[in-house]
């Protein structure tokens, strides 16, 4: 067997190193996890909190038209 060349030696010490694995597989798992609520709250939550900061920018505006119109 002739002997491993260079790239071939370099390509065997990465995929034997385990640094780093932990920490990968931890951001694995929060993507995991994080990534169907924000898909949640993006289909059910948006459309109501983007309600709520209409009807409230509605009031702002009404409010400042009937301090306009007071004075």
């Amino acid at each position: 067997m002739p002997a491993p060349s260079g790239f071939r030696q370099l390509l065997r010490r990465v995929h034997q190193d385990e640094r780093g694995a932990v920490s990968l597989e931890t951001i694995l798992i929060i993507g995991a996890i994080a990534l169907p609520i924000l898909i949640f709250l993006l289909k059910f939550g948006w459309p109501r909190i983007r309600d709520y900061f209409f009807q409230g920018m509605d009031q702002i505006e009404s409010e400042s038209d009937g301090v306009i119109n007071n004075n």
